[in-house]
């Protein structure tokens, strides 16, 4: 009998996109989110006036975006303003050497080459290189599970010997200055991993930024989740906040149930996880599943520590700073104010935030006190408050707060990216091991940017419709 009732734990983007979807294809669809707001980690708060972002810094993949309210019927630019990015990041290292990434091409490449004779021409071609495998490779994206077919129709079979590499290797292949391959692989340190641990396609990301750019949008990054759970709305998916899901009851081989701390168990044949979907399946399913330890020993990433700040500086580019130490240690981040609201502006104050990634065994090694230590630690340093001028914290986080706050899995954000995971095609939307379950989120696509996360939800969606009897 065809069901056409379906539940979502979680109101991330991507179970947002996924509710989404199945609504408007007549499924009555239920969310049930921990938290009282939806967005997850891309939701956001505002505090002494100042409205601040938990996650996300800048939307790298308007595309991927655009597509997925294509999905929906509707058009992105009609409900989002986004403002372009020019002076997108900077790298200062600590032999003093700074890069700098723009909007431009041409000026990011002629500031390398004012340093680095010669470097111009090979950037260019780099950025050339990985625009023509991203083209081909893109379409890709948008599949739930690409087969021989797929690729082999899109010419994408073009681009596996890139696949086949780590970002190192890519990066090693274009000669450039030491300085510009780690600017290039800063992304990296965010993740806590090397260059050669990582996946080849972040290589696109100068691709993105110099081709269809970066932007942020008017409201922050949580106006995203906020104007996706109102489609939501108006596609009649009722939402259940304060709800935490407990278990996911399952007879046989398909899921039954879907029981929350009240004790209600809600009886469902679609479950759409936009919870890790590691942790569905080691923490949510009454049953364990047969890849159990394989799953447990995939690296995780820590969310690491984060300050936000009232500052007296406006918005002053780069709109990120990053900025590499000596020795081991994870790099820091000072994010710029972004679209300013109107209250912002007359207060003479603005949001600001300076975070550092913190490796997860580290965060979970040092507990509470050494995860408070290295915030203090971060804090203390002298050059970012160069940046802000006048400086107050409005308030912080360490690992130990975001996973209260969001309801991690083993207090990580994502499974780390890593070349390996990749190249295995991550977690898939369709669940291998039990009926009626499908996965939205990070976990599920080759990338963390918003954007990826919205397309995750829509491929869940579809995989749903899928396997309905006609």
């Amino acid at each position: 009998m065809k069901t056409n009732q379906a539940i979502v734990i979680g109101a991330g983007i991507g179970g947002l996109s996924a509710a989404i979807s199945l609504a408007r294809k007549g499924i009555f669809v239920r969310v049930l989110e921990v938290r009282s707001e939806p967005g997850g980690l891309a939701s956001g708060f505002t505090a002494e006036g100042l409205s601040f972002d938990y996650g996300p810094y800048i939307l790298l993949d308007r595309p991927g975006l655009e597509w997925a309210f294509e999905q929906f019927g509707e058009d992105l630019a009609q409900h989002l303003e986004l403002r372009k990015i020019e002076h997108i990041y900077q790298v200062s290292f600590p032999n003093d050497v700074v890069v700098n990434f723009y909007a431009d091409l041409d000026r990011t490449a002629a500031e390398f080459e004012k340093r680095w004779p010669g470097s111009a021409k090979k950037y260019i071609k780099f950025v050339e290189y990985t625009n023509r495998i991203y083209r081909r490779l893109s379409g890709l994206l948008r599949l739930s599970h690409p087969g021989p077919s797929d690729v082999l129709r899109s010419g994408a079979w073009r681009g596996i010997p890139f696949l086949l590499r780590s970002l190192q290797q890519v990066l090693a292949r274009t000669e450039l200055p030491s300085e510009i391959v780690n600017a290039v692989g800063i992304w990296t340190h965010v993740a806590g991993q090397s260059l050669a641990q990582a996946p080849s396609p972040l290589a696109f990301v100068p691709a993105l930024f110099h081709s269809v750019g970066s932007y942020y949008p008017l409201g922050g990054i949580r106006r995203i989740s906020t104007v996706l759970a109102q489609l939501a709305r108006d596609a009649g998916v009722r939402f259940e906040w304060n709800c935490r899901v407990q278990k996911i009851l399952t007879q046989g081989n398909q899921v039954r149930f879907v029981r929350t701390d009240s004790g209600e168990e809600h009886p469902v044949d679609i479950v759409v996880s936009n919870h890790s979907a590691i942790g569905t399946y080691i923490d949510l399913l009454d049953h364990p599943v047969k890849r159990k330890n394989e799953f447990e020993k995939i690296p995780l990433q820590s969310p690491g520590v984060c300050a936000y700040l009232a500052i007296r500086k406006g918005p002053v580019a780069p709109f990120l700073r990053f900025r590499l130490v000596s020795g081991n240690e994870p790099c820091r981040l000072f994010i710029s104010p972004g679209v300013l609201t109107p209250e912002e502006e007359r207060s003479g104050w603005y949001p600001a935030r300076l975070l550092s990634p913190l490796r997860y065994a580290d965060a979970k090694s040092g507990g509470i006190p050494g995860q408070q230590a290295y915030l203090e630690k971060i804090l203390a340093e002298s050059w970012w408050r160069e940046l802000a001028g006048e400086t107050r914290v409005v308030t912080t986080q360490i690992p130990a707060e975001w996973n209260e706050r969001f309801h991690l899995y083993r207090d990580s954000m994502n499974p780390v990216m890593t070349a390996k995971f990749m190249r295995a095609g991550r977690m898939p939307h369709r669940s291998p091991f039990f009926k009626g379950l499908y996965f939205a989120g990070s976990s599920t696509h080759p990338g963390q940017w918003v954007s990826f996360c919205a397309i995750s939800g829509v491929l869940a969606a579809n995989c749903v419709m899928e396997d309905l009897p006609c």
